[in-house]
């Protein structure tokens, strides 16, 4: 069921006889208040500041529409897709209630979608078919003592037998120990058959050497009842409970320990396309490993990398795990060649060499200190990975986020903000670049943001500048600390300027996108408080928030008409319009796809462009790396700065 959006405004207006009559009596700092209230607001809706620094209008769903956005996305519909799962409510999770919702902000109007299972903190990005893939999510909440009251840990499920076919053991499946004692898996677990090899003798008639190696996987177990009785920290064969015969000698069950420590957020599986036509999740061939805030990175090939995230013990995934989706055969393979370990979220780039990525050190959170937190350059073809040295406050790179500055050909990429690891309530200014297309790649300093900011998010605009905003000072806008600012990086100069302040505070779970009308949206927000003394618990914050970037109170925009859907990588496409006199560059802005300070998807190509009199014709870059297939927002940019509406191209190999 569709419904139209409501637009619902503060506005705080304060006529100047009743500010005169309030300044007279005794409740001075109130008037004062309120004067300055009016008095901004007078200000920040003037067509002289909008010219100068943009504007924000703050949007409320109707109620039964309203999403916790976890992750969003630009969908080449033009529709924005906002995920929530289980929108980090552990209610929701027990009832298996999770939530989507697409939004049109061309006509306000809201379409709730069948959400499948809980993708809570997936993975996700852009197909070449225009397919979003998401994949992962949320099996399991994390558990914090005192409320742990079962013991559990990871059970590892072996079959000895090579012979027959794999065995599905589905979630509830009991194993017993030699005590007796009983252990539940929280989760469906296919037991593949043992393999057998055959090592030849040379000598005639020999049989050779046969070898059977058992086959394991992994699976959280639970004890059947509650106390400390369960608690081990011996390790223990298991026996699993209803399988008889060969069956019963042959699949078996082995744990370390089983203990009432924390027991943390467990990954999914689990992948989905999602349609942006029927507006449906189609589901794909499984993931080989569950992962909960893994990096999906699209390629120059248009498979799919998946890396790091929480597993289904709520473990970071081994690096030996990553592992590549192709969108031809909708299947994964694991990559046991591509071995590097990342915390979670971890920020990555295809850059203009194929085969080649820049891991920028931004990410999410969980792993250790130490391992995985230098930037540098990933090449997939050998596994090697060079070092980029010259990040300031690399202690601070966690809710940290990157992403490319202008257009992708210059290979500049830039970190803002970020604080300590964990709860740590350090943040920094830091706005750091590096050029990766230089002879020694490093980090030089930029401008410092006004103060310290976790959860940044960044924009890349059809103009080239980038827009800051979003963040808090401290872990979860902890203290009341949301930064009420937004900025413009400008590449050019390397410096920042003012825009409009954002009426809404968003720090951890919120994200920004590019729109095609040259607007950027904002959604999300998830403190831990909502006061500056940390005693009243914080709400998700389901408002959104458009912002009107200044170039758009510019004057008349240039119209792009007529001209092909699609273009060839390396092609030339013509289009119709009257303002080719006063066209001045033509982007290719790739649509966002969101979450965590996290979007790798994003990106802008800067487009060879001739005019004539009857319209315009761009050619696009010819290279896989720099161009990957997909849906492309077209942005054309006059002398002002001031950009068409986009027109949605795809590009094909």
């Amino acid at each position: 069921m569709e419904h139209p959006v409501q637009h619902r405004f503060r506005q705080h207006i304060v006529l100047p006889l009743v500010a005169a009559a309030v300044l007279g009596a005794a409740n001075v700092p109130p008037a004062y208040a309120a004067i300055t209230d009016w008095a901004h607001e007078r200000k920040v809706n003037s067509a002289e500041y909008k010219r100068e620094n943009g504007f924000w209008q703050v949007i409320e769903l109707p109620k039964g529409q309203r999403v916790n956005a976890i992750h969003s996305a630009v969908l080449p519909t033009g529709k924005i897709l906002l995920i929530a799962g289980s929108g980090n409510n552990r209610d929701m999770f027990t009832a298996g209630t999770f939530k989507t919702v697409v939004f049109d902000p061309a006509s306000g109007q809201t379409t709730q979608v069948p959400t499948p299972t809980d993708l809570f903190c997936a993975g996700h990005t852009m197909l070449p078919d225009g397919k979003l893939l998401v994949a992962g999510g949320t099996l399991r909440y994390e558990l914090l003592p005192p409320a742990v009251d079962r013991a559990g840990g990871t059970m590892t499920v072996k079959n000895e037998s090579p012979d027959g076919q794999a065995r599905h053991l589905p979630k509830g499946t009991v194993f017993v120990g030699p005590d007796g004692k009983k252990f539940v898996t929280g989760d469906d677990i296919t037991v593949e058959p043992a393999t057998k090899t055959v090592t030849p003798i040379v000598k005639k008639n020999d049989p050779g050497v046969v070898t059977v190696t058992a086959s394991q996987t992994t699976v959280w177990v639970d004890a059947a009842e509650k106390g400390k009785d369960y608690v081990t920290d011996q390790p223990r064969q298991y026996r699993v409970e209803g399988l008889t015969g060969a069956d019963a000698q042959n699949i078996y069950g082995l744990s370390q320990k089983m203990t009432m420590d924390k027991q943390d957020y467990q990954g999914r599986k689990e992948t989905y396309e999602f349609n942006p036509l029927t507006e449906r999740y189609e589901r794909v061939a499984d993931m080989h490993e569950k992962r909960w805030y893994p990096t999906l990175l699209g390629l120059a090939d248009g498979k799919v990398l998946a890396v790091s995230g929480l597993d289904g013990s709520g473990q970071v995934v081994d690096g030996s795990q990553n592992e590549v989706y192709d969108p031809k055969t909708k299947t994964w393979t694991v990559r046991k060649d591509l071995d590097r370990y990342f915390p979670t979220y971890p920020s990555l780039f295809q850059t203009d060499r194929e085969g080649v990525v820049f891991y920028s050190g931004s990410n999410a959170g969980y792993g250790p200190e130490d391992k995985g937190r230098e930037p540098g350059l990933w090449n997939l073809n050998d596994n090697g990975f060079t070092k980029v040295p010259g990040l300031r406050d690399p202690d601070q790179m966690e809710t940290s986020m990157s992403s490319w500055v202008g257009p992708v050909q210059d290979q500049t990429v830039m970190v803002v903000g970020g604080g300590g690891v964990g709860e740590s309530k350090k943040s920094t200014k830091r706005i750091d670049l590096v050029k990766l297309n230089d002879g020694q790649p490093h980090f030089t300093p930029g401008p410092d943001l006004p103060e310290g900011t976790r959860y940044p998010n960044l924009v890349t605009l059809p103009d080239d500048t980038t827009l800051i905003t979003n963040g808090s000072r401290d872990y979860r806008g902890r203290g009341s600390s949301d930064n009420h600012t937004a900025r413009i990086f400008h590449p050019d100069t390397r410096t920042l300027s003012v825009a409009a302040d954002p009426r809404v505070g968003r720090n951890y779970h919120s994200s920004a996108l590019l729109l095609p009308d040259g607007r950027v949206l904002t959604v999300g927000s998830d403190p831990l408080f909502r006061d500056k003394k940390n005693t009243i618990t914080g709400e998700f914050e389901q408002r959104i928030e458009l912002f009107t970037p200044a170039y758009l109170f510019r004057g008349a925009r240039p119209v792009l008409g007529d001209g092909p859907a699609e273009v060839k990588r390396g092609g030339t496409a013509a289009f119709v319009t009257g303002d080719a006199g006063r066209i001045a560059s033509a982007r290719l802005i790739r649509p966002s796809s969101a979450t965590h300070m996290l979007n790798v998807d994003q990106r802008s190509l800067a487009l060879d462009l001739k005019a004539d009199g009857a319209g315009i014709s761009v050619t696009v870059p010819a290279s896989a790396a720099l161009v990957p297939e997909g849906p492309y927002m077209l942005f054309v940019t006059d002398r002002d700065g001031v950009p068409s509406v986009a027109r949605w191209i795809n590009v094909k190999a």
